[in-house]
């Protein structure tokens, strides 16, 4: 998942790490000196082996719009 959207990132995070799957948030150190112009989008990462879950899990709460294509 690629996005700026600050909030859809933190309620993603909180569905992911609630269902027992770690992810992390990159590129947010670049996005913030580029003073979110939009540029430099986070990228929220999910281990390989979690990824089948974590899309079930983001299609089922709503988040599929925001998912990008395998």
């Amino acid at each position: 998942m690629r996005t700026n959207d600050l909030i859809l990132l933190g309620a993603v995070e909180a569905l992911l790490e609630s269902a027992g799957l770690d992810c992390l948030i990159a590129d947010q150190h670049i996005s913030a000196l580029e003073g979110m112009t939009g540029a430099f989008p986070r990228r929220l990462l999910v281990r390989e082996a979690d990824k089948r879950r974590a899309r079930a899990l983001l299609v089922e709460a709503g988040y599929g719009a925001e998912l990008r294509n395998e």
